[in-house]
């Protein structure tokens, strides 16, 4: 008998994860997988377990009964057998993940099926002799039936484990111990955040800042740039990772360099012109990076209202194109399993504002509705000249929401630090000490101007 031995035994294993923690997949496997089509006695011992706990109970097993199953059960097998089953168990459960599941699931469903409708057929030829056509019928068509996809969608009652495990985030810190403290760590994986801020305030630093940390903490960062070009934003990572100031970054050369060989995660800036790339080609450009054997951690867009909307409607309004072209960022989050973080700008209201709501947020509203964190940026005018600004958390599906930071931003080293009080205050009075000194210098102009027309 043909058995799975000939895609290898990591796929194999892989197999067996994916019938551990894909309830609907198993369900269709069962229908059409013989345990012996798998070539290593561990996993076909795996496997009769679990469809034996499936078939007992009428319900799909959690890690804690197969962990119960695989102690008390395997009496009636040889001790290398037991071992080798219970191994294989504890670096599944360690490592949940399957690279390639859709391949996986692919190729094993086709090679099952192809499997069983071959011995449908083999069953097939001594009925030809007996003339039993309605018998082959039945025969060939149930094969052809078996491991249809059955996937009604979370079965309340099969599905009852599912609901109680916890669902790892591996969230991945913003670089700002408050902001970490309400989202629980940082942002998630499948979460979209959006930065929103008015045009000059900087939302693009705070995309470089999300990016710079999360490469600081030995993740892989794909940032995709539609407003500028790929070697102005790697300058800002230059400023962001070292300190330097932007317009000394050439003086600083070797020690950039240095600094950076450093840094444990990598960095991919890939950059389009403006309203050229739509979702699906940057999808497109993600798919070559992960083939090229590089895990994405997450994914910056800078930003996603210059993302040119799919399907190329030139009669669709504005909103719904801005609409759509969040919820596919949000789909991609969700596909590539990383955080997905991108920009959006302020209508003409936000301009002025102290603090910037989601009521200012530029052309579509419900482009809040699908993001799972969203922080607005304000810096008046005065704010600038003394580098200080406000974060407002308008939206937080992991915590709370409507807070204001203070931060201190100072866009020439790229560094966004948030604020306790007594340095907000430490600030102000700075900024008073230097209006003072400029007021003092400004009189004693005025005084030499006087003095001088006088004289004249």
């Amino acid at each position: 008998m043909e058995n799975l031995g000939v895609f290898g035994k990591s796929f194999q294993e892989n197999l067996c994860k994916l019938l551990l923690y894909d309830r609907p997949f198993c369900d269709q496997m069962q229908e059409v997988l013989d345990v012996g089509f798998f070539e290593l006695k561990y996993l076909q011992l795996f496997t009769r377990k679990l469809f034996g706990y499936k078939d007992k109970y009428e319900t799909h097993p959690s890690n804690e009964a197969l962990t119960a199953i695989l102690r008390s059960e395997l009496e009636d097998e040889n001790s290398v057998l037991q071992k080798q089953v219970r191994d294989f168990f504890v670096r599944m459960a360690t490592d949940e993940e399957v690279a390639d599941r859709e391949y996986v699931k692919s190729k094993a469903l086709d090679f099952c099926k192809k499997q069983v409708l071959k011995n449908a057929i083999m069953k097939s030829v001594p009925l030809i002799n007996r003339c039993s056509f309605e018998e082959i019928e039945k025969l060939i068509t149930d094969a052809l039936h078996l491991g249809l996809d059955n996937d009604y969608g979370y079965d309340y009652i099969k599905d009852f484990e599912e609901r109680f495990l916890v669902k790892a985030r591996n969230p991945i810190s913003t670089g700002w111990q408050k902001i970490d403290k309400i989202t629980h760590g940082g942002l998630g994986i499948g979460e979209l955040a959006v930065v929103i801020a008015p045009t000059g305030a900087g939302k693009s630093h705070v995309l470089v800042h999300f990016g710079a940390q999360a490469i600081k903490q030995g993740k892989n960062v794909v940032h995709i740039t539609l407003e500028l070009a790929d070697t102005a934003v790697a300058r800002r990572y230059d400023a962001c990772l070292t300190g330097y100031n932007l317009n000394h970054l050439i003086e600083k050369k070797e020690d950039i360099l240095e600094k950076i060989q450093d840094v444990d995660g990598q960095l991919i800036i890939k950059e389009y012109p403006t309203k050229s790339a739509t979702i699906g080609m940057i999808k497109n450009h993600l798919e070559k990076i992960r083939q090229h054997e590089m895990a994405i951690d997450m994914i910056i867009v800078d930003y996603g209202d210059l993302v040119r909307p799919s399907g190329g409607n030139k009669n669709s309004e504005k909103r719904h194109d801005l609409e759509s072209i969040y919820e596919e960022l949000r789909g991609l989050a969700q596909e590539f399993k990383c955080p997905v973080i991108t920009a959006s700008q302020t209508n003409r209201k936000g301009l002025n504002e102290e603090v910037i709501t989601m009521e200012s947020i530029s052309e579509a509203f419900n482009k809040c509705f699908v993001a799972d964190f969203i922080l607005s940026l304000s810096r008046t005018i005065k704010d600038k000249n003394c580098n200080i600004g406000r974060i407002f958390v308008a939206k937080n599906r992991n915590g709370p929401d409507a807070m204001i930071y203070s931060v201190f931003m100072d866009p020439s080293t790229v560094t966004i630090k948030v604020l306790e009080q007594h340095d907000v205050q430490e600030v102000q009075r700075n900024e008073k000490r230097e209006k003072d000194k400029r007021d003092k210098d400004e009189a004693k102009r005025v005084y030499r101007r006087s003095l001088t027309a006088k004289h004249n």
